[in-house]
């Protein structure tokens, strides 16, 4: 049966990650630059690619290949931030656009093609004015669905409707981004290209694949990922929000926006649905409207919602067209559904606990009384010391580790872990026999045997001890390189007072202090 396909025009800026950081820095553009997540380049621009840094690289390699090279954190927020005057730009020549990604803003085509006249007077009035408004490079690309306009785009490329499949199929199937399996599977069985895989049965690629392959092959031939029978959100999913005192800060927006994500994510899987666009309405007392709309190809979570609704408002708040007013009204449309049974276990695993419900109402009380920070919650993250290995994140954010718990740390402390960590590191003098303070050497040996510790200002005997453990982490990087010693020792007991603990010891700049107390 035939499939309708909406032509989308999409206007795509390269490298944004570098683009958005070296502007909040003030670098020039033309720098060879790379944005690094995991120890990984994401993301470089055309000055590091002449050099020979690629994506997928190590930080240390691609820094081998250029020594200049500048390298930033991957920070979404801040991509977002500064693509929001691109976005605006686009919305003045065209109705209907929808951030996919920051770097990525689509449209439907019909409306500028048919008030510029022609497909290619759009494009260029567009590229034009992007250029004029912010200063930024782009290229726009048309075709029929998100996924061939994107890769248009990439190129540069004016499909004609009814033309994606024949635009995708001499692409390599390396293009199904996100799904390195699957691509891997396929080169394997010497499918190399999207055409080779969408000359495939529908029905046998999702039997033998799975349903992620199906969606993707859909892609291949040119469809949209879901079908297009979508079912209609009923009025009452919509949630709105007015602000008391109104919005006009970006941490206040930050706190409404979790609170507004949670109750619109609520409201969706009582009805087992799962929301893949959202529109966020904004306005102030003054009349002021901001009105935007946001694509994602995999359903959102109540995360990624908040995370939207605080980009949008970060970038109106901060930008230079900010309001004259704070904002008095939020609410969030749900524009696009689909089935919510693929977020089953995220959303009802472990039934309702109405303690559980009484707690977190508690937390977001006293988070609306003393702010966002004033509530953590510990996570278990990967490090070699124990303070490394515990995270805490504000209540109601993502529970992400800042490194993976699960991978080899050498070097890192055996069980059991201290009970007491102190949250800044205690001062403590380690002596031996002759009374001279025990170092470590280069090669982390103790220039002495441990026979006193003095620690909260009594002098305690040393009965036993074990280690160094040594830590010489980012050994390639002098700027955040650190070079530590651990050692455990265990005290004698002085007096009835006194409990034999054992000390946690760390040696870093030349000085001792305690890292954890065991009990």
């Amino acid at each position: 049966m035939f499939e309708h396909v909406t032509q989308l025009l999409v206007v795509w800026c390269p490298d944004w990650p570098v683009v958005a950081a070296s502007t909040v820095v003030g670098l020039p553009l033309d720098t060879p630059a790379a944005v690094v997540a995991a120890n990984r380049v994401i993301c470089v621009n055309a000055g590091a690619r002449a050099e020979g840094v690629r994506r997928g690289m190590r930080r240390r390699e691609s820094q081998g290949r250029c020594p200049d090279l500048v390298v930033f954190p991957d920070d979404l927020d801040r991509d977002a931030g500064q693509f929001e005057p691109v976005a605006a730009a686009v919305e003045e020549l065209a109705v209907g656009v929808e951030v996919v990604r920051p770097g990525v803003v689509a449209v439907p085509a019909r409306g500028p093609v048919g008030y510029f006249g022609s497909v290619a007077a759009a494009a260029e009035r567009l590229i034009d004015q992007v250029a004029a408004r912010t200063g930024a490079e782009c290229q726009v690309g048309v075709a029929d669905g998100l996924f061939a306009a994107t890769l248009a785009a990439h190129r540069g490329k004016l499909v004609p409707p009814g033309g994606s499949p024949e635009f995708l199929a001499p692409l390599a199937i390396g293009e199904l981004d996100g799904r390195p399996e699957l691509v891997d599977l396929l080169r394997r069985l010497g499918i190399r290209t999207l055409g080779d895989f969408a000359a495939l049965s529908p029905g046998d690629v999702t039997s033998r694949f799975g349903a992620d392959a199906g969606l993707a092959h859909r892609l291949a031939r040119g469809l949209e990922e879901r079908p297009p029978a979508r079912r209609r959100p009923p009025v009452d999913l919509s949630v709105t929000h007015h602000p008391d005192p109104p919005i006009d800060r970006v941490d206040a927006a930050a706190f409404v926006a979790r609170e507004l994500a949670e109750r619109l994510h609520a409201g969706l899987a009582a009805h087992g649905l799962a929301c893949t666009r959202l529109r966020i309405h904004a306005s102030t007392a003054n009349g002021e409207t901001h009105d935007r709309g946001w694509r994602c190809a995999e359903p959102l979570t109540p995360s990624g919602i908040a995370d939207r609704v605080r980009w949008q408002l970060d970038g109106w708040l901060r930008g230079a067209g900010r309001p004259s007013a704070g904002v008095t009204l939020l609410r969030l449309d749900p524009e696009e559904l689909v089935d919510g049974r693929a977020l089953q276990l995220g959303l009802w695993q472990g039934g309702h606990d109405e303690r559980a419900e009484r707690a977190g109402r508690a937390m977001v009380h006293v988070q609306g009384l003393l702010g966002p920070d004033a509530v953590l919650t510990p996570i278990l993250s990967g490090g070699r010391g124990p303070a490394d290995q515990v995270h805490l994140v504000p209540w109601g954010d993502e529970r992400a580790p800042p490194a993976p718990p699960d991978r080899p740390w050498p070097g890192r402390l055996p069980a059991p872990s201290p009970a007491v960590v102190p949250a800044t590191p205690l001062p403590v003098t380690v002596v031996d026999e002759a009374g001279v303070e025990v170092g470590v050497t280069g090669r982390f040996r103790l220039t002495g045997a441990p026979v006193s510790v003095t620690f909260d200002g009594r002098p305690r005997v040393v009965v036993g001890w074990s280690g160094p453990w040594a830590a010489d982490e980012r050994w390639w990087d002098p700027a955040s390189a650190r070079r530590r010693a651990r050692l455990q020792v265990l005290l004698a007991e002085q007096s009835e007072e006194d409990s034999q603990d054992a000390l946690l010891l760390v040696r870093e700049d030349k000085k001792w202090s305690v890292e954890g107390i065991y009990r």
